[in-house]
């Protein structure tokens, strides 16, 4: 058989699309509801007034805006190490925004996700936002406390950290402890480069971060574009602070009423669920180098990624694909269906020629690994950290046994992969916190959350809940492929989106798009 030519994407144009992947029955509609400008405008001087005792100066500070290329102005602030402990130190949080374009009305702070993904990065591209957003506000992105430009989280170096990322540890007793006692060593890393930081990189305080940042940005409520784990940030921020909460909202939605195992299994299904999309979409091309019917081809990728375990992928560098990478390489183009091409390009080089190349570099788009083995970000680092400090899985071995074997069974192509996650935080050095707010931010005003129905990694049912549990949750629906929607869907999003942010009006609950 003659195999057709495999066209290759150059590597910039790959890691460009992948990168922004990375940075998502009622009997009536409610009327749509319109809020005041001046909701959202400068603050006459009372923004402070909320800072708790003892922190008054945190919120009053002067930020100071520099010139930083390209039009963006960027500023560190400080903030305290912990928002329970005046005395305990500060850390820096840094900042780069878009300012506003036409007549100013507010700041809107954004978050890309993660936990661990840069705001300052995201807000680099402002093509992601409309033009009447950036007409109406400076547009901010923060790098949340332990992530990238402001004080970060610490574990290994990169050599170690690259090879926490690519080993693989089998599903046996001894692999499962070995698994353990790598993770042990990694948060002992964490704790040794990071200090007391380490124990204070919770959501709810970076979610009090964001209530200083509106102080000292001027502003008398916060008007925030969260995506992904940005929505559990917005969330909290509403819970904590409901009487300063402006306009919000949260695409691509966490539901912040779950166990850490529900959304390992939840998020299993949502990634399998996306793969069988792209599996089917794959198979109408002759270019596809998936056989049979749709479940062949699911169990043909399973099988990649399984074989690469005990027989790594080898590319043509001294590094191979082990399964841990194959998945990376795989899970990565579910994010968006513009990515899909680039998994059938990596599967034919596997399938057809018996290399990884492709695959490799997927993997490492996936981890920010640069080529010559440093990496761009510590978004590992600060996502194990943030989750860690989040909550815990279900740490007994018996108990996580019997759940990977439940979401094996519901996702049997790349099921695996999502089990046991109680071991990520093996001894982890410090507690969790304790939550303080309330899940469904009594007192706020409306909250749009945006949900799609093919979301691998937030499926679209934790955007039902969010808006069911938010007692001023409004739903839009996006009807598609991916990972979140604003940004990446269609005009109805957009300007649902953006209406209300802009003029405040509150799209109908239950939208479709």
């Amino acid at each position: 058989m003659i195999r057709p030519a495999r066209r290759r994407q150059p590597a910039a144009v790959v890691a460009t699309l992948l990168t922004t992947v990375l940075l998502l029955a009622a009997c009536g509609a409610p009327p749509k509801v319109q809020t005041a400008l001046e909701d959202v405008g400068k603050s006459d001087g009372s923004a402070t007034e909320g800072a708790p005792k003892g922190f008054e100066d945190f919120y009053g500070q002067s930020l100071e805006w520099t010139d930083c290329g390209e039009g963006f102005q960027c500023a560190t602030a400080a903030a305290p190490l912990s928002w329970h402990d005046a005395g305990s130190g500060s850390i820096e949080i840094a900042l780069k925004r878009i300012p506003a374009s036409g007549q100013k009305v507010g700041s809107l702070l954004v978050n890309p996700g993660g936990p661990g993904g840069s705001g300052v990065d995201f807000v680099g591209d402002p093509a992601r936002f409309g033009q009447s957003l950036r007409s109406s506000f400076d547009i901010v992105g923060f790098d949340p406390r332990g992530v990238g430009q402001s004080t970060p989280v610490k574990c290994f170096d990169d050599a170690g950290k690259d090879e926490f990322l690519s080993t693989d540890y089998p599903y046996t007793p001894g692999g499962l402890a070995d698994r353990q006692d790598a993770v042990r060593e990694w948060g002992q890393a964490c704790a040794e480069n990071t200090g007391p930081l380490l124990g204070n990189v919770d959501t709810q305080s970076a979610a009090r971060d964001m209530d200083m940042l509106r102080g000292a940005l001027g502003d008398d409520k916060l008007n925030f574009l969260g995506f992904s784990y940005g929505t559990q940030l917005g969330a909290t921020y509403a819970g904590l602070f409901p009487k300063r909460t402006g306009r919000l909202v949260l695409d691509g939605a966490l539901d912040t009423t779950l166990a850490s195992d529900e959304v390992a299994l939840q998020q299993a299904e949502g990634f399998e669920s996306a793969l069988r999309a792209y599996v089917t979409d794959c198979q109408t091309s002759s270019d596809c180098p998936l056989t049979g019917d749709v479940t062949s081809g699911l169990q043909q990728i399973q099988a990649m990624v399984e074989d690469a375990e005990p027989n790594p992928i080898q590319t043509s560098s001294e590094r191979a694909v082990t399964k841990k990478l194959a998945f990376y390489g795989v899970a990565v183009t579910m994010y968006d269906e513009g990515s899909w091409s680039f998994l059938t390009q990596a599967l034919q080089e596997v399938f057809w020629e018996g290399t990884g190349d492709d695959l490799l570099y997927l993997a490492d788009v996936y981890n920010d690994r640069n080529e010559d083995g440093t990496f761009k970000s510590n978004s590992e680092e600060a996502f194990r950290a943030i989750n860690c400090a989040d909550g815990r899985a279900e740490e007994d071995m018996t108990k996580m046994r019997t759940l990977a074997t439940e979401i094996q069974e519901a996702a049997p192509t790349l099921g695996e992969s999502f089990g046991y996650s109680g071991i990520e935080c093996t001894d982890w050095p410090y507690p969790p916190a304790e939550q303080e707010f309330d899940q469904a931010a009594k007192g706020a005003p409306p909250i749009v959350v945006v949900g799609t129905t093919n979301d691998p990694a937030t499926p679209y049912r934790w955007a039902e809940s969010l808006a069911e549990t938010l007692s001023s949750g409004t739903l839009v629906t996006y009807e598609g492929e991916g990972h979140t929607a604003y940004g990446r869907s269609n005009t109805c999003v957009s300007t649902a989106v953006e209406d209300y942010l802009v003029e405040g009006t509150v799209p109908e609950d239950g939208l479709t798009c």
